[in-house]
């Protein structure tokens, strides 16, 4: 039984009478997550307590060191900021995808110690070269991880031990050849990175590309494969984590008059995915905020030059373990109170025959005709009879004026 349409006389069945937020994510596919929008109001708040770390720590750096946040030493610091950023950008960008890009720290040192000895036949022909090779590194890597189908963490590690052999032919520091100053671009280079960084949040958190990013993340078997889109948007992730390493590299080989040390980097590559986590990104993929990166790269770096303010050596290993270990609880707090609302029934992939929709809705049927109650009750054989009831005035027996001797 269903109900009449007026606009097209047809009857329209109760089931298919569905709430607005089922309408609106009808279009969702359960094989690539929870249907619904992702809820942001974690990630705004776990952004102003970045911000009021940042604030502080440069309170702290402003009484310790003044010199440090005005003229060279305010230009300093931000090209240091720019540089922690790309890798923080770089490291991001490749969890957001769920296919983490380990190699990110010996790309950047590698492309320091390349910086270091061409950078006299001209900065532009060395960078030049650094970027064709780490974007075809990263095209390499990522194709590894689409055709094979494994964790992205596993072939970027292959791919890292194969630039630290590159490394490890360098015994001795390398003094900078050549290049140009980057404290006169100080100001430029962080409007730059500020705005990739907060536009590609925001761009982020539109709900299809989020969808769209985070569709490599298992939501079933690790192991089986995602699509070719999925695989698509892997192999982009790792090409453009790749080059961004390589210009944090440029970075560092620029922005210091010391020579370039041959180390293995996997100290920046901790340094990366850990303040990554920090700044508010999913470990699992898919879910991160806007201002994070900013703000996360904002804090390492001001927490770095305070120390070296206060006359405190801290290694980059220091500060990446216990980035990680906050950004894992970060990520628990993402992914529990980030979930879409309508995300506590599990997904189904078809209609059960229940009224159970396959974005994972419920809705029940109504129950059969046969079963509603009658609108008037039984009459009991022991009712009294009713003098006015119809059926007594169409009894067969005759009428007195209709007798036989009338």
């Amino acid at each position: 039984m269903g109900y009449d349409d007026p606009g097209r006389g047809a009857p329209v069945e109760p089931s298919l009478i569905l709430p607005s937020a089922v309408l609106a994510n009808v279009f969702d596919d359960p094989a690539h997550g929870e249907p619904g929008r992702d809820r942001v109001a974690v990630h705004v708040a776990w952004e102003l307590v970045l911000a009021a770390g940042v604030a502080v720590l440069t309170g702290l750096l402003w009484r310790d060191d003044p010199a440090a946040l005005r003229g060279d030493g305010l230009r300093a610091l931000l090209v240091d900021v720019v540089a922690v950023g790309l890798f923080v950008l770089a490291a991001s960008l490749s969890l957001r995808t769920a296919a983490v890009n380990l190699a990110v720290g010996p790309v950047a040192v590698a492309t320091a110690l390349h910086v270091a000895e061409q950078g006299d036949r001209g900065m532009e022909i060395a960078v030049g070269h650094a970027a064709v090779v780490a974007a075809l590194g990263g095209l390499v890597v990522g194709l590894a991880v689409v055709v094979l189908h494994v964790p992205g963490w596993a072939a970027s590690l292959a791919g890292a031990a194969g630039v630290v052999v590159y490394i490890q032919r360098r015994a001795e520091p390398v003094l900078v050849q050549g290049g140009y100053d980057h404290l006169d671009t100080a100001f430029y280079l962080f409007a730059g990175f500020a705005a990739v960084a907060v536009l590609g949040g925001l761009f982020g958190a539109i709900r299809p590309v989020r969808r769209l990013t985070g569709r490599f993340r298992p939501v079933a078997d690790p192991a089986r494969r995602r699509g070719a889109t999925a695989g698509t948007v892997v192999v982009a992730a790792f090409v453009l984590s790749t080059v961004l390493a390589m210009l944090a590299g440029v970075l560092i080989a620029g922005n210091t008059a010391e020579p370039v040390v041959p180390t293995e980097g996997l100290g920046w590559t901790v340094l990366a995915v850990g303040t990554a986590l920090f700044a508010g990104t999913s470990a699992f993929g898919r879910r991160g905020g806007i201002f994070g990166t900013l703000l996360a790269a904002s804090l390492v770096a001001v927490l770095l030059a305070w120390s070296e303010a206060r006359g405190w050596r801290i290694s980059r290993w220091t500060v990446g373990g216990a980035a990680l270990g906050v950004g894992l609880v970060v990520t628990r707090l993402v992914e529990a109170y980030g979930r879409p609302r309508q995300a506590g029934a599990d997904p189904q992939t078809g209609p059960s025959g229940d009224g159970t929709i396959s974005s994972g809705w419920s809705v029940p049927r109504p129950a059969p005709v046969e079963d509603w109650p009658p609108a008037l009750p039984t009459r009991s054989e022991d009712t009294p009879a009713d003098p006015w009831d119809a059926s007594r005035w169409d009894a067969p027996s005759p009428r007195r004026w209709d007798g036989g001797d009338r």
